[in-house]
């Protein structure tokens, strides 16, 4: 018995087990399942909580939290001349900044102003009473208690209340101004003028310690404000150098008028300094380096949460030019020195390679004959168009060569005064005929024969001369001539890596004015800048090459241990324009005439005073009958290469409107240039070019 309920409850025993086991499984499985339901309910909740409820502020909360770029200014591209010293350089200056952040209100930069006016003194000079009263009336509470003082406000316009709240200000009916509100107006002036995320400059010149402090210790209460630098052009060679190298525009002044729609169009901000004149303007994209590039984002506060430089930026190349930095101060004070009084209306010079077209130096000033004022204006030798006179008579006889008028073996003609429909028209030395004498081409440029060049015009225009019947020329002798002086250079611009160039000046043609046909020959007719005499003379003395002018030989970069010039990124190759079909003995006419007018033995030989120059050189003077406000003046001129055999240089000058006794001022001024030539740049320790 005992057994048989053992085994019994033993197997009940297990029976049980087994069944309860059976129906924990299904138990848990629904437990979890149960779990994972309610778990699948709550993210559902938040879904839709995240995306339905909270959806238009998570959205508002990422856009004004959004990546913005601010882009930074960089150091622009220094300047150096031919044996690599520094001739435009940069300063860096403290400066305190402000960028204008998203959504920044009037009301913003006012209370930022008026803070900002609490630790730095600005300049008010400038500053309007306009200005003023918008910054005062910035204020929300300002302008409520303006409004009350303006009679029918209600009835009237927003713009019309700001107008008329304006105008009370300005009567001094609102409030009196204080110096401080002068201070942080001219602060808000300046936070005004600048774009969103554009930086403008508050103040970047003389900045104390006391004020960077200042301002760096109350930066997180001023939104945008920052401690920074600011660079501005300095010349260590002289700020004279700036008539060639230009000038660039200021933080305050910003970008040129005529050109912030293109510039803004480029990238550039507002406020940002620019290249405006002479080379600063034409090298403008090689001088300005790349700008910085900051990422951040902005609270809903409009304060920025966080910022990475993504860019540093990258500085501007640096231009090295063809001019020697002492020789072009040389040459300045030497065309300021010979100034002439009466109606002078001032000089110019410029000194060449003939190989390159390199200019080493160019230099100018102007004169004002009524008050005897001398102005600086190197840019002058290409803009300002004069009758030269003679200097362009080895053209003439270039072109009559060329098209078989004389040969080299055949040139001689008779001096002789020109006469031809009641006038006359004759050399300085035969006025009346009492010195007609033969001359070959040579002796023609060496004595300056006026008579001879007409006599050559004469002859291309297919005209037989009979004294004193009347000049019936064929117009087109206008176009003929012009074309062959456009050969050398004279009355087309040179292309020179300059803004601004002339290409000279015409006078009327047509049957009416076929006696200026004549004048045309010997010089005294059209305008010429002096860089086409510099870029005729060097055609002359290359072999025929009409060589492009240029004041940059290379583009360089940094060199970042000292500082200095780095390696040649780019270089300026000199560029043919057109070569004058000339034979070497139709030249050697030309070349031997030049050197006759220096070295010749004729009484009336113009170069005479040219004959002390070492190395000896060839030339040909040039003097023009000119009027200035109705008064005859005389117009002087010179073309000369030195050596007169393989030159080296070639100069060429103008002095307009002297006085009648100056004939010899040309002779001496280029006789000053080349002795400075050889001393400065040929026999100068620094002559090597880096």
């Amino acid at each position: 018995m005992g057994n048989f309920f053992g085994k019994f409850f033993k197997k009940r025993t297990r029976s049980t087990r087994q069944t309860n086991e059976s129906n924990t499984i299904p138990f848990r499985l629904n437990l979890i399942f149960l779990v994972v339901g309610l778990l699948f309910i709550v993210l559902i909740w938040k879904l839709a909580d995240l995306q339905i409820i909270q959806g238009n502020y998570f959205k508002s909360t990422v856009n004004q939290t959004s990546n913005y770029v601010k882009y930074g200014n960089v150091a622009r591209g220094k300047i150096y001349d031919a044996t690599g010293k520094l001739m435009v350089g940069n300063e860096n200056q403290r400066a305190i900044t402000y960028t204008r952040l998203p959504s920044v209100s009037s009301k913003d930069m006012y209370q930022t102003a008026t803070k900002l006016g609490d630790y730095i003194t600005v300049p008010t000079n400038r500053l309007t009473k306009k200005q003023i009263a918008e910054y005062y009336l910035a204020n929300p509470e300002n302008q409520a208690s303006a409004k009350k003082k303006i009679s029918g406000a209600a009835s009237m316009s927003p713009n019309q209340q700001q107008k008329a709240e304006i105008n009370k200000f300005i009567a001094g009916k609102i409030t009196p101004v204080t110096n401080d509100m002068k201070n942080a107006a001219a602060i808000f002036n300046s936070m005004s003028g600048a774009y969103t995320l554009s930086t403008t400059y508050i103040k970047y010149n003389h900045v104390s310690d006391r004020e960077m402090s200042l301002v760096g210790e109350h930066q997180s209460d001023l939104p945008g404000v920052e401690v920074g630098s600011n660079w501005v052009r300095n010349y260590p060679q002289g700020k004279e150098v700036r008539t060639v190298t230009g000038s660039v525009s200021s933080n305050k002044s910003g970008l040129p008028e005529d050109r912030v729609n293109s510039l803004l169009a480029q990238g550039y901000s507002q406020n940002e300094s620019v290249g405006i004149s002479d080379l600063e303007s034409q090298y403008e994209p090689v001088l300005k380096g790349s700008k910085s590039q900051t990422q951040f984002k902005v609270n809903t506060s409009n304060q920025i949460i966080s910022q990475v430089v993504k860019y540093p930026g990258q500085n501007g190349d640096n231009l090295q030019l063809t001019i020697n930095s002492k020789f072009q101060n040389d040459l300045q004070k030497i065309v300021r020195k010979d100034q002439a009084g009466g109606y002078s209306t001032g000089t110019y010079a410029v000194v060449m390679n003939p190989y390159t077209g390199g200019v080493i130096g160019m230099a100018g000033v102007d004169r004002d004959p009524k008050t005897n004022k001398v102005t600086q204006n190197d840019v002058g030798v290409i803009n300002r168009p004069i009758t030269m006179g003679s200097v362009v008579k080895p053209a003439m006889e270039s072109g009559a060569l060329m098209k078989g008028i004389i040969t080299p073996e055949n040139s001689t003609q008779t001096d002789q005064p020109i006469k031809n429909g009641g006038g006359v028209k004759s050399s300085w030395f035969n006025t009346n005929g009492s010195h007609n004498i033969q001359l070959t081409a040579q002796d023609a440029l060496e004595v300056s024969s006026n008579s001879y060049m007409m006599q050559l015009a004469m002859k291309e225009a297919g005209f037989k001369y009979v004294p004193g019947a009347d000049l019936d020329m064929n117009p087109s002798i206008f176009e003929t001539l012009r074309n062959n002086f456009k050969q050398f250079g004279l009355g087309v611009k040179t292309g020179i890596d300059l803004p601004g160039e002339s290409a000279g000046i015409e006078g009327p043609t047509g049957f009416a004015n076929i006696g200026k046909a004549l004048d045309e020959s010997y010089g005294n007719y059209d305008g010429y800048t002096t860089i086409q005499l510099a870029q005729y003379v060097a055609t002359i003395a290359n072999g025929g090459y009409r060589l492009k002018p240029q004041l940059v030989q290379n583009i360089r970069g940094i060199n970042k241990e000292n500082k200095k010039l780095g390696a040649i990124k780019d270089t300026i190759r000199p560029k043919i324009l057109n070569q004058i079909p000339m034979t070497q003995s139709q030249r050697n006419v030309i070349l031997q005439g030049m050197y006759k007018v220096v070295h010749g033995t004729s009484p009336y030989r113009t170069g005479e005073l040219l004959n002390t120059v070492k190395p000896e050189i060839a030339a040909k003077t040039g003097t023009a009958q000119t009027f200035y406000d109705g008064n005859q003046t005389t117009t002087l001129s010179l073309i000369a290469m030195a050596p007169a055999k393989n030159p080296k240089v070639v100069v060429a000058l103008a002095m307009p409107n002297m006085p009648a006794e100056s004939g010899r001022n040309n002779g001496q001024l280029a006789t000053d240039i080349l002795n400075a030539y050889w001393k400065d740049v040929e026999n100068a320790p620094n002559k090597r070019q880096v």
